[in-house]
């Protein structure tokens, strides 16, 4: 189980790489989001997959009986899926309010700060 959640994870990370690599804008995005959820999984996987018991410690006992489930990957992931949706929303409108603006979404032409008909500006001084 964990050998093929972690190939999952590397494969997520040649996507979402790949992807962010691109000059398109939504395709971008899309490698963010990829990326995120392949830390997600990857914090998933390292906070042991199989477990036997919940981590509920009785009143009698100072330890838990065997391996138990660690709630700290969970928590992390969770908080991580929250705030990953709300920047990619952040950045999905951003990409709207840019493509509406400048009519592309070629980073290649998206090149307000400097125009292609000036001269470029100095590389030295």
């Amino acid at each position: 189980m964990e050998t093929a959640l972690s190939l999952t994870v590397g494969l997520f990370f040649i996507a979402g790489i790949y992807l962010m690599l691109s000059k398109h804008i939504i395709r971008v995005l899309l490698g963010i989001v990829l990326f995120g959820n392949a830390v997600n999984l990857l914090i998933f996987t390292a906070g042991r997959v199989a477990s036997k018991t919940p981590p509920i410690i009785s009143e009698s006992a100072y330890l838990p009986a065997g391996a138990t489930a660690n709630p700290l990957p969970q928590a992390l992931i969770l908080t991580a899926i929250v705030i990953s949706f709300s920047f990619f929303a952040f950045l999905l409108v951003l990409a709207y309010r840019a493509y509406n603006d400048l009519g592309t979404d070629d980073t290649g032409r998206m090149r307000l700060a400097e125009p292609e008909s000036e001269n470029p500006p100095p590389m030295g001084y």
